[in-house]
Formats: structure tokens, C-alpha cells, sequence
């Protein structure tokens, strides 16, 4: 993972086809809005490529530098001149990777956005994953227009469907350029992004003008140098939901539990914001707090404790929690090279028996592992607002000729962030941090369950 005080504005640069010479349709024509009336987009709404957000906000992380060396990102947003034509222009949508609030909302943005705004007409999208590029898999490609996908952001899921899988980047190319496609926005997470860099690296190496932009994809909000994915706001919503229920059955019995395992493989994000939210959880257990079963301030005393006082008691757990605990083999990798972690829910869930058990004390365990329910969903209102906006910057910067970048909010703000600097870890929550902070003080849990 590359540190923040590190990057050099070097590193911050987007890589572009070459220079822009188009006139930008919005500079001069009124355009239908979404809502059928006209809206005149005037030249001083343009961003300028000089336009920047500093990496860093707070004086303390900034290195004294002069104004020209600080790391900055740039911002997004529409520019006067473009590089492609779009009445010559063929654009191509996939999505990858486990599905999540807000996909068809992000596909539903990019093609009213190419189709109104710029006045391209051709938008293809490419069935399940990567896979949909590949003659041997035999997927149909869909041609996406405003009427087809007016209504999709009402449901959940994908209606291009999805696919995990490290598909050959040269017969990807090969089908782009067969196909006369001349941008490719992809969305998922870090190994889709990962795969869009290798795509453009292939578009480059072969001298080709395609541009590959990606719309970053994480339920668990843990890329690098994005404020927030889209559909993390959805996840804590549902997962609120969840906790509410397992609070209400923990409290109607006597030692009462309610257990509930959230997703988060490597960060606790979503249990702490939904933790906060709902406040009503006693216990948070996250991936990056290590914390020990038994033991003086062990978690299954300081849980004993908390019912004898309180008589119930209700707990999350991140999915990629204290798995040093479980024993056993590992379970391999999924298709994207992802760990398969062993389910801490169920483990906990049969600790915590055991325990209370052996203690003498009677109990009831309710577990609820709200996952795919929460994937599933339609996203609410402020997500789907937040995959439009993704969806309008992704496009701007895609007529420009940007390439190898996703689009994302940095400091409040729409910037371009490069491909390669989006990927180079996960974001996690710092345990040493003003969340965790927060979260310790709304549970009253110890700093360290030791």
C-alpha cells in the first residue's frame, strides 16, 4: 500500500489518448434533462484540467512544499473540449465482481448521460462480467438505450448480470476492437479495476484509442483514496435494520443474545457505521482489532459480564473477524483470487454456547446473517442520487480520452483517481482512529478484548 505522505503529484497524474479538440456538445446545446425540460450548461461550469483537490486537508500530514508539489487529484467534471466524436463514438458497460446496491442505477447514469448530454447512440453492454467479451462462452451482448433501462435503478442487482474470473485481456481487446468500441467503463471492485488497468495496458501496447474508465464497486467501502462506494450506504441502511431485530429478540429473553455477522472481509465499515446507527449494539468485532475468546478481558467473559448485569446483549461481527481463531484448513480461493474466510458467525455462535454453557447459565442465541439480503436490495435514495453523479463524472472524463482511472469522491469532492493508485491496498478502519473511537464509546466494549 502506497502511504499518502509519500505520493508525489506525479503519481496523481491520468493518463489521456491525446490532446482534446472536439467541442464538447454541452458548451453550445441545449440538451433534454432527465426530466424533460431544457437546461443550458454555461461555459463557466467547465472544469479546467488545472482544477485540483489536495490529497491531503489537514496542515499537520502536508510536507512543506511550494504549491506546485503538492499531491492533488483532479477534479471532475465536464470539460469545453473533448477527444472523441461522440456521432462516431461506441461505448461498452460491464459490470463484475458480487452484486451490489446501486448497479443498475450507475448503468442507468452512464447510458442518459451519453445518450442525452453528448448525443451518442450506440451503448452496448456485455453480459456477466468479463466473460461477456469471450466468443467461447457464447453471452449475448445487450444494446442498452434510455428506454430500456429508464426503470432499472428501481431494482436490485444487475440487468447485465455478473461474473468473477481472470479472463484473457488480449481476446478482451481483440473483442472491443471488433467491435468498434472505443470506451469501456467498468465497474466492480479492485480485481475488476485491476483487470481494466490490464485492458488499457493492452490498448496501449497494440497503439489503440480506447478508453477504459472504471466506476468503483465495493459493498465493504474499502478502496484506496475514495471516500465512500457506492452502495455502502444501503448496506449500513439494511444491515440497521438487521440489528434492530436482533436487539428487539435479544431483549425479550432472559440472557438473551442477538448475534448478527455483517460483511467486511478486511474492514469493519459497515459494522461500524452500523453500530453507530442503530445503537444498540453491545460488542463490535472487527477484522482489524484482533481479539481473544477467553482470557482475564477475554470476549466471552466480558460478554458473561454483560449479561449477568443486563440480562441480554447484542453483537456484530465483521465476516473477516478473528478468523486466526477458527482452526482447520483453509477453504481455498474464489474465482477472483480472494481468500474464502471460514464463517465467524457460526463459529462465535458456538463458542458462545459452549461457553455460556459451561458457565451454568441459560441462554438463547438468535443469529442473523442479513448478507444477501443486503446485496439484493434496490439503493436508497442518497446511494442511487451518488451512483448518478459517479455515473455523469465517469462519463465527462471518458469523452475527454482519460483513461486507466475510476471516478470517485475525494474530500467531498468528484476527482479522477488513478487505476493503479485505487488498488494498491484496502482501506481499513484505524483502530487507533476517531471512528473506532466512537464506536468503543457507544458499546462501553473494551479497547482490546485480551
Amino acid at each position: 500500500m502506497i502511504t499518502p505522505h509519500l505520493l508525489t503529484p506525479d503519481d496523481l497524474n491520468i493518463k489521456t489518448l491525446g490532446p482534446c479538440k472536439v467541442d464538447s456538445p454541452l458548451a453550445s446545446s441545449v440538451s433534454p434533462s432527465g426530466s424533460g425540460s431544457d437546461h443550458f450548461i454555461h461555459a463557466a461550469e467547465f472544469v479546467q484540467d488545472s482544477h485540483r483537490v489536495l490529497l491531503e486537508d489537514r496542515l499537520d500530514r502536508i510536507v512543506k512544499k511550494s504549491h506546485d508539489t503538492l499531491p492533488a487529484f483532479e477534479l471532475a467534471g465536464p470539460r469545453r473540449k473533448i477527444f472523441f466524436d461522440p456521432h462516431k463514438l461506441r461505448v461498452g458497460i460491464v459490470t463484475c465482481g458480487g452484486i451490489c446496491p446501486g448497479l443498475n442505477d450507475v448503468i442507468r447514469g452512464i447510458v442518459m448521460e451519453l445518450h442525452y448530454r453528448y448525443g451518442v447512440k450506440s451503448v452496448l453492454g456485455f453480459r456477466y462480467g468479463y466473460e461477456g467479451f469471450l466468443p467461447q462462452y457464447g453471452h449475448d451482448v445487450m444494446e442498452l438505450t434510455p428506454q430500456n433501462v429508464k426503470n432499472i435503478h428501481e431494482t436490485g442487482g444487475t440487468i447485465l448480470g455478473t461474473s468473477r474470473g481472470d479472463q484473457s485481456k488480449p481476446e478482451i481487446v481483440d473483442c472491443l476492437e471488433r467491435m468498434n468500441v472505443n470506451i469501456l467503463f467498468a465497474i466492480g471492485g479492485d480485481g475488476t479495476q485491476r483487470g481494466a488497468k490490464q485492458i488499457s495496458e493492452e490498448v496501449e501496447r497494440r497503439g489503440e484509442k480506447i478508453a477504459v474508465v472504471g466506476i468503483p464497486k465495493t459493498i465493504d467501502n474499502d478502496l484506496m483514496y475514495i471516500d465512500k462506494s457506492f452502495g455502502f450506504e444501503t448496506a449500513v441502511h439494511v444491515a440497521f435494520h438487521a440489528v434492530q431485530c436482533a436487539h428487539t429478540e435479544a431483549e425479550s429473553c432472559i440472557n438473551g443474545i442477538g448475534l448478527v455477522k455483517l460483511m467486511g472481509r478486511d474492514s469493519g465499515w459497515i459494522a461500524c457505521h452500523t453500530a453507530l446507527a442503530s445503537s444498540q449494539a453491545n460488542f463490535v468485532l472487527i477484522p482489524e482489532s484482533p481479539f481473544q475468546l477467553h482470557g482475564t478481558k477475554g470476549f466471552l467473559p466480558c460478554l458473561l459480564q454483560r449479561l449477568r448485569h443486563r440480562r441480554h446483549a447484542c453483537i456484530i461481527v465483521s465476516e473477516g473477524a478473528g478468523q486466526d481463531l477458527i482452526s482447520g484448513d483453509g477453504l481455498g480461493n474464489d474465482a477472483s483470487g480472494n481468500v474464502k474466510y471460514k464463517d465467524i458467525g457460526l463459529f462465535l455462535k458456538q463458542q458462545i454456547k459452549d461457553y455460556l454453557d459451561a458457565e451454568g447459565m441459560k441462554h438463547t442465541i438468535k443469529y442473523i446473517d442479513p448478507s444477501y439480503m443486503i446485496r439484493s436490495v434496490p439503493a436508497t435514495p442518497n446511494d442511487s442520487l451518488y451512483c448518478l453523479r459517479l455515473a455523469q463524472a465517469a462519463v465527462h472524463a471518458a469523452m475527454t480520452g482519460r483513461t486507466e482511472m475510476v471516478v470517485g469522491r475525494w474530500r467531498e469532492q468528484f476527482v479522477h483517481v488513478p487505476t493503479p493508485l485505487s488498488t494498491c491496498g484496502r482501506k481499513t478502519v484505524d483502530p487507533e482512529g476517531d471512528l473506532w473511537l466512537s464506536v468503543l464509546e457507544n458499546t462501553g466494549q473494551p479497547m482490546v478484548f485480551e
